[in-house]
């Protein structure tokens, strides 16, 4: 009976040990209850060239910064959709993609168009880029925003390797574990630990998309057209009726135009007719009559 309970209890004993170091190692970033805190931050200009950014922290000296940069350009050009392919064509070649891109055709003469394109470039070439996209026509705004998240990726970095180190040591255990209850408890927690270990991967791969690629939203707009202002006095009434009659009777003189080479064909055609009906006429009226 004591050899029994020696079996039983001495492989609970070092499961438990084991579980409450993996904790202790796995502690060494925030508690459980916050490990799916750090989300992606997202930079948010505040107007007026002021930058936002969703961390106050700042990194220590010497640190490798990671800075996530966005930024927003519209320019004015004769044809938004001409340069939104020539625009595609500039990120492509620098390595970037196209992550949105809408475009408007031209409605009137009030309306030239316009295209909005979301590009998604090298970081290390952002500067180029921005220089290619300028050329495309007249810049009317360029905003850029950078916000710094190297304390997020340091600790990410941090959770992910405790975390992992943590399911190593759990494997081995598990290799070596023969009681079924100690299997059942240290499979659930591998597989707790797994999970949350993907969540954190992909959060700091997520990051790392964002450090090294910047985003871009290019507006390409054209010149607007303003209408000519409602007459608002007499004067101002009398030469827009005056305007109106005159633009009236010169669009009358251009369909009379239109209409002159068809009239003269008409009346020659008509003139033709009226001789060769009254010839007809004459040669029936001097012909003889015929015997009763």
């Amino acid at each position: 009976m004591v050899a029994t309970m020696r079996r039983i209890l001495l492989p609970t004993a070092l499961l438990a040990t084991a579980l409450v170091l993996t904790g202790c190692s796995a502690a060494g970033g925030p508690s459980s209850s916050d490990q799916s805190a750090p989300q992606a931050p997202v930079a948010v200009d505040g107007g007026g060239g002021q930058e936002f950014s969703s961390t106050a922290d700042t990194a220590a000296p010497g640190v490798d910064r990671q800075v996530i940069t966005t930024g927003w350009v519209t320019v004015k050009v004769e044809s938004p959709l001409d340069a939104a392919r020539e625009a595609v064509r500039i990120t492509e070649r620098a390595g970037g993609r196209v992550d949105g891109r809408s475009e408007y055709a031209p409605q009137g003469d009030s309306d030239g168009g316009s295209a909005t394109l979301t590009l998604r470039v090298p970081a290390d070439d952002l500067t180029g880029i921005l220089d290619d996209l300028k050329a495309l026509g007249q810049v009317q705004e360029v905003s850029l925003n950078s916000s710094d998240v190297t304390m997020e990726t340091q600790d990410l970095d941090a959770r992910i390797s405790a975390l992992s180190a943590s399911i190593d040591r759990l494997l081995a255990l598990l290799a070596t574990a023969t009681d079924t209850d100690a299997l059942i408890t240290l499979e659930t927690a591998i597989s707790d630990r797994q999970a949350e270990l993907e969540s954190l991967e992909a959060q700091r791969r997520y990051l790392a998309d964002q450090v090294a690629m910047s985003t871009i939203t290019l507006q390409l707009v054209t010149e607007t057209v303003v209408p000519e202002p409602e007459p608002a006095t007499f004067w101002d009434g009398l030469v827009a009726g005056w305007n109106g009659f005159v633009g009236f009777f010169s669009g009358l003189l251009v369909v009379l135009g239109v209409l002159v080479p068809w009239l003269i064909l008409g009346a020659i055609v008509t003139l033709v007719v009226v001789v060769l009906v009254r010839r007809a006429r004459a040669r029936r009226a001097a012909a003889p009559g015929t015997p009763s």
